[in-house]
Parts: C-alpha cells; structure tokens; sequence
C-alpha cells in the first residue's frame, strides 16, 4: 500500500472514531435544517486556551472571525473593512490618537451593556497577551463616555485599522485570563454553549444579536484534520469539510467542491547580502553569493512558470503570484514581471556574466556556481511539490537549487545564508512593513533576505505613518515598484513569489453560502450572515 493511501486509511479510521464519540450530536438522529455541521480545521481548529479572542481565538494571522465576539471593524464581501461595533472613527493630525464611536445598543449574553469600558479594558489587556494580536504600539485605550473610545498610540500607524478589525471584544465584568476561554461571555452572533474537548464545539444562536441574524441556529464545530474531515464528508455526516488541495479532483455524492481564493502566497525568499563571513545576532551564518546577485533573483522570476505551478502542484486551485499580495487593494501591478520567459531569463544571465564554461549545465562567474540551497518545512507537501517543481524549473536556466526539507527551527538558523520557501497570508498592511524595511532585518522570520533600501524604507514609513488609508495604499503601492526599484520583481526582485491557494471545501448541496468574502478563503464561515439551506427538509 502506497504511502498516501495509508494516510488516507488512518484518517478515514480517526474521522470514524471522532464522529462516533459524538454520535448525540450528530449520529444517526436527524437534524434540524437550521442545524450546520462543519469540519474546517484549517480555520477553526481546537484552540488550546478557549475561545478567548486575548489568546488567539479569531486572531490568528488576521484569517477569520470570532463569531463568539464582537469586533469593531469587520470585512465586506469585496475585502473592505466596514462598521461592526463601530459608527465611525477619526485620525488625529498627528496619527497618535484614534478616536472610535461605538454603538449603544449592544449587550453581552449576559445582558449587561456593551459599552466603550470594555472596548479599553479589551484593548488594554490585549497588550503583551498574544504576540499574535501585536498591541506593541499601543500606549492605552480609554473610555471617554458610554459609546467614544480613544486608542493613543506611540508612534503613527495607519496599519492600526487591522487590530480593530480582528480583535473579539470582551466583557470587563466577567473576564478571568483562566477560565474566559472555557465559558467565554461575548456580543457576536453565536454563543458557545457546549465543549468537548478534542472533539467539537457546539455553537447557537445568540437571539439578542444587535445585527443580522444568521439563518442557522446552531453550528457543531468538528476537530478533525482534513484527511478525516474528507472522510466524514464521505460518510454524510457534515456539511462543510476542510480539505487538502491533493483533494481538488474528488467528488462526493450531494456535495459541491467550493474553492475559496485567497491570499495565502507562497514565495521564496532570497538572501540579499553577499557572504562576507558576517553573523546574525544569533550567530548564524549571512550571507549568499548566488542570490545576492540581481541577476540570478530576475531571472528566476522571469523564467519561472507560475501558471504551471498552480496547474500541476495546485491542481489549478489557486493563482499566480509576483509581489506577495497581488490580490490586496495595496498591491501593485505595475511591479509584476511577465514570467515564463526562459530564454529571456537566460539572456539576464549570460549579460551578468553567468556562463557555463565546463558544459555541467550549471552556469558559473568568477568561479563560484550558479547553485544555492533551499530549505522548506517538510511536513507540508505543498510547499515540498512547490520547491520541487521550481528546482526542475531553474534547471533549464542552468541554475541548480538544492533542496532540503527542514523543521521550522533548522529554517530560520538558515534563512540569512540560504533561500527559504514561506508562506504569508496576512491581510494587514503592517506585513509589508516588517518583510522590506531594513529596521526589520535579523529579527525573527521578518525580513529574512535583510534587504536594505533607503527608498523602499521611505515609502514604507510615509504608508506607516500616514493618517489617511487611501494615501497609505499609495505609499503601500510605491514600496513595490515607483518605475525604478521596489521589492517586486520589476525591481530589487526580493523574492520569487509563485502562487496563492485556494482554500477547498465539500459543501452539502443544500448550503446556499452566499457571497464568501473576497480573498478570505481560510475564514468561510466569515458570511455566515447570508448562509442558509435550501432544502427545509431535515437532514440525517
């Protein structure tokens, strides 16, 4: 028995014995149309510490919502953040003082009134909580009156917006750090009244919901990865399930494949500075002769086939990607390359004087190979096809990349001396910040290449600081490409970007999910607002 048929085996097995643990809930009992049973680890996995929004819960990398809680801001379908608890804020001319308007008929389901106590109070406790939340540039947050709140700030950060936006906010009469997660008390749309551990979380309605209402009742969150979550698709047990792309040609009797896009995007990122014998602050080796050469970096995103990456590693669920957020209102068209061009890739490099001297098939320059090593995170079978495929790929260039599959740990003590294939899929702007700007550099997985551009530093630091966003996405733009360099491919050619995935699901042929939001893949249940059956008839 292959390998991958193994796996499939055991996970069927696991989906089996999760499901029949919770037989009460969703065995051979039916349930009401207004009842929705989803299996999406891939978003709502189990999280360890509770359903506490000050520890992780709706806030990881800014994919999805709490659904417990409330939040601010929340995204429309087109990706825009638009009001939740808030009526409107301002910028101060300085950009250190956001002042936010909440509305005033809001309660918890305890019945206790929202008000701008718990915004601050959420705020505030939220700082040094969760590396995950980043409140680092938060000074405080204060209640002016029942329904005005002020955030002070120590420097300007028009990113800002995406911490109001992700944040579940909290009651402060009824919030213990210990036991919030397990019986958490919020304003959202559901509230959680049921939590096996290891197995599901049962969510219902909260019928004093200040907005919309959802059409389902109760949803039965289901731990299951996304082998099982396919086989309890299989089995009729569920109406959403989570899958792997390696899923993308199955189908399932009364089920619709949904691929969801998203901006989750792959990219290799390249060391920038030639090795000199220099150490990080860590002590590890910096440095890369090969990829700290422009030319190499250009032509590999020019000769690389991102469409072939998506068709063959994707199985044509995804896109193709150049600047790492192609699919964000801030990315910038004008900095993409036109890729697939070998010959022309092999142009760029003979001009820079890479040659293949010897006949090898590697080309050379004063002596040193065209050849670097790529580390990728071997558990993940996507990113190994993806490191793969581009290893073949460059192979006609005459570039040889050498790959080495890796733990995270291993990774990063490489990531200044060797490429690395990551994946960003973070929605905030400040990302762009921390991946380009040199402050950046030799700090954690930030700005892994240490690229160093006083221009680019520039233009991130006038998006950063602006207090207006229409005039930040400007900046945003410009930090890519402005016509003579950027971190894009058309310029400085940080990294090779290759795709961003969609997210699969089987849905139930009678789910009618609406309009999903726009490039938010991972967070499907994020418009559970305009989902409903179609079928009215009970489902078993």
């Amino acid at each position: 028995m292959k390998k991958n048929q193994q796996y499939l085996v055991i996970g069927a097995v696991v989906a089996v014995l999760v499901i029949s643990a919770a037989a009460l809930t969703l065995g051979s009992t039916p349930r009401d149309a207004d009842e929705l049973i989803v299996a999406a680890a891939g978003t709502y996995a189990e999280p360890e510490e509770g359903f506490d929004p000050l520890h992780g819960w709706g806030c990881g990398h800014m994919d999805y919502e709490p659904l417990i809680q409330s939040t601010l801001f929340k995204s429309a379908d087109n990706g825009s953040i638009i009001n939740d608890l808030a009526t409107n804020y301002s910028v101060s001319s300085d950009g250190l003082t956001w002042t936010v308007n909440i509305r005033n008929d809001v309660k918890f389901t305890d019945g206790v009134p929202l008000t701008a106590k718990d915004v601050a109070f959420t705020y505030n406790t939220a700082v040094g909580s969760n590396s995950e939340l980043d409140m680092s540039n938060l000074e405080n947050a204060t209640a002016v009156n029942n329904t005005t709140v002020k955030f002070k700030l120590k420097e300007p950060q028009s990113s800002f917006i995406w911490r109001l936006r992700y944040v579940g906010i909290v009651p402060e009469h009824a919030y213990q750090k210990e036991t919030y997660g397990q019986q958490p008390i919020g304003s959202g749309p559901y509230k959680l009244v049921q939590w096996n551990k290891g197995q599901q979380a049962i969510l219902e309605l909260n019928e004093n919901y200040y907005g919309k209402k959802p059409y389902f009742k109760k949803i039965t969150l289901l731990f299951l990865d996304k082998d099982a979550s396919f086989a309890a698709a299989k089995s009729g047990k569920v109406d959403v399930a989570g899958l792997e792309n390696s899923y993308a040609n199955q189908s399932i009797d009364g089920y619709n494949l949904v691929a969801l896009p998203s901006s989750s995007a792959n990219g290799v990122s390249f060391p920038m500075q030639y090795d000199t014998g220099k150490k990080s602050l860590s002590g590890e080796p910096v440095g890369n002769n090969v990829t700290a050469d422009i030319a190499i970096r250009k032509a590999l995103n020019v000769g690389i086939n991102r469409t072939a990456l998506v068709e063959g590693v994707l199985y044509g669920k995804g896109d193709v990607e150049y600047t790492g957020v192609d699919q964000r209102s801030f990315g910038n068209p004008k900095a993409k390359v036109n890729d697939s061009n070998i010959e022309g890739a092999k142009k760029m490099l003979e001009n820079a004087g890479w040659k293949d001297s010897d006949g090898d098939g590697i080309r050379e320059k004063n002596g040193t190979k065209a050849e670097f090593k790529l580390y990728y995170n071997s558990e993940d079978q996507t990113r190994q096809a993806l490191s793969m495929a581009i290893s073949e790929q460059a192979k006609q260039m005459g570039i040889k990349i050498d790959l080495i599959g890796a733990n995270w740990d291993e990774i990063y003590a490489k990531q200044y001396s060797s490429a690395v294939l990551y994946q960003y899929s973070s929605a905030d702007t400040f990302s762009l910040y921390m991946q380009y700007h040199s402050k950046e550099a030799d700090s954690g997985y930030n700005n892994p290449g240490l690229y160093n551009s006083s221009v680019v530093d520039g233009y991130l630091e006038k998006a950063l600081r602006s207090t207006d966003q229409s005039q930040a996405t400007e900046y945003w733009k410009l930090a890519a490409y402005d016509g003579k360099t950027g971190y894009g491919p058309a310029g400085d050619a940080t990294w090779l970007w290759l795709t961003t995935k969609d997210y699969l699901y089987m849905v139930n042929k009678t789910i009618d999910i609406g309009t999903p939001q726009n490039n938010t893949g991972k967070d499907i249940l994020g418009n559970i607002y305009e989902w409903k059956r179609i079928n009215e008839n009970k489902t078993s």
